[in-house]
């Protein structure tokens, strides 16, 4: 059997394409129009519906909900949350301090949101597990963990190689750090059964919609406009095919690979009881999870930019990209090399020029968007949908600010990325430093950082 590739993802393909809703069948009206039908844009329709039934809720959705990163993403609800770093330069310790906490508590608000909906996405609510595998890896590792218990999360442990091996046996792993804000999921049986609890609530989605132009009070398709007090944009990495919105937030491209399912004897060798989602101290790191079929997902970066800004249709990635991957999963797992890799598929994210989360409404047009979660959208998303809420419901007069609204992420701005050529060039750039560090790391002694990867880290805004 050869390697699927393509075919959105394969979450799809163990799941099933959803079957079409219309598309939007000319102009009409809405208090709310949500441009987007992945996690944001669906969490953000379930929680205005609940807090205001009356609500007439519109989401127009390009392709079919979940089509995006909300159905092709490695399943990682954890509590990680793009720019709070930053965020505690610009607004104090503490203030970051309130935002890591609402991601803690997010991993939990997901999970028993999904339950309390009878959505059953594979949940297993086993931590977060990263690993070092060289001096340098572990320096940062080590690192890393200070500044987590730093914000607050006295949970977090530490652990040396022998404690490693004992959760999971990664191949010359030295050390980890765990945190029980984490969950593996299956993205699209959760995009797919909260589209569901949407439309059970009355909220009307329209597929095959895509939406050319977000103006205040307008959200213009090729089928008519959807005129509405608030629109929200929670396109992520696809925002740039919005007209005015090009160089916004970067379409970062992200790829993966699913196993065969793994026999008993395997996973003997391997470990992995508990199932957590597993990442590594890499500059251009991994990320995995065992499915609930006893398969490896496992995902990277291959080729991390498209020219001018441009996402692939189907999902399909390079066999080079595959590759790649596969050589990660056999350096972690030896024991794989043998493994017949079942599926390979790729979607993009949203990566704003200072690499921060963020969410907005802008009260005097009634414009929201939320996004740049530059890979950690699974659970910000539903903080973000959150968020949104609030803040609608603080401008129409129905409340006033929350813990939510006040949060340091809340209307920060952000830059436009350089034109082309330069963004292309320094993305690409950029990764091949990152590559480059980590190969010089991975053969070397020393517990420093590479420097190429400093540099890199300071010339893209990421530290």
């Amino acid at each position: 059997m050869s390697t699927v590739n393509g075919g959105i993802s394969f979450w799809y393909a163990t799941e099933g394409i959803p079957d079409p809703r219309e598309p939007l069948p000319g102009d009409t009206s809405a208090d709310v129009v949500i441009v987007g039908g992945g996690y944001t844009g669906l969490w953000t329709a379930y929680y205005l519906k609940k807090a205001v039934p009356f609500l007439n809720i519109t989401v127009l959705e390009a392709k079919f909900c979940g089509y995006g990163a909300s159905g092709r993403n490695g399943g990682w609800l954890y509590n990680g949350i793009a720019g709070r770093d930053r965020y505690a330069k610009l607004h104090g310790h503490e203030q970051a301090v309130r935002l890591q906490q609402a991601m803690n508590d997010t991993v939990t608000e997901v999970v028993n949101t999904a339950a309390a909906e009878s959505i059953d996405a594979d949940i297993h609510q086993g931590g977060v597990l990263e690993v070092a595998y060289t001096p340098a890896q572990l320096a940062r590792l080590k690192a890393f963990h200070a500044v987590e218990i730093a914000f607050g999360e006295k949970e977090r442990t530490i652990h040396g190689a022998r404690e490693t091996a004992e959760r999971v046996r990664v191949q010359g792993a030295v050390g980890s750090t765990w945190t029980p804000h984490g969950a593996r999921l299956h993205p699209a049986k959760l995009v797919k059964g909260l589209a569901k609890a949407v439309e059970a609530l009355g909220v009307t989605i329209h597929e095959s919609t895509p939406v050319t132009e977000i103006k205040p009070k307008h959200a213009v398709t090729p089928y008519g406009t959807v005129r509405a007090p608030y629109i929200l944009r929670c396109t992520e990495g696809f925002t740039a095919s919005l007209k005015g919105s090009h160089r916004a937030w970067l379409p970062m491209n992200s790829s993966m690979i699913a196993t065969e399912p793994l026999p008993a004897s395997v996973w003997e060798t391997i470990g992995w009881q508990g199932r957590e989602t597993l990442g590594d101290m890499a500059h251009a790191y991994m990320y995995a999870q065992r499915t609930a079929d006893d398969r490896i997902a496992l995902g990277g970066r291959g080729v991390p930019y498209r020219y001018g800004s441009k996402t692939d249709n189907d999902g399909r990635t390079q066999p080079e990209t595959i590759e790649a991957l596969r050589e990660i999963l056999t350096r972690f797992f030896p024991s794989l090399a043998s493994a017949r890799i079942d599926h390979a598929w790729s979607g993009v994210l949203g990566v704003p020029r200072d690499w921060c989360a963020t969410v907005t409404l802008d009260r005097t047009t009634g414009l929201g968007w939320a996004g740049g979660y530059v890979g950690s959208g699974v659970a910000t998303a539903n903080l973000a949908a959150r968020t949104l809420r609030d803040l609608i419901q603080q401008d129409s007069g129905q409340g006033g600010p929350t813990e939510l609204t006040t949060l340091p992420w809340v209307n920060h701005k952000v830059r436009n990325w350089e034109p082309e050529p330069l963004r292309w060039l320094a993305v690409h750039t950029m990764y091949a430093a990152y590559r480059g560090a980590d190969r010089r790391e991975l053969t070397g002694s020393t517990t420093e950082t590479d420097k190429i990867a400093q540099y890199a880290d300071r010339l893209s805004g990421r530290h």
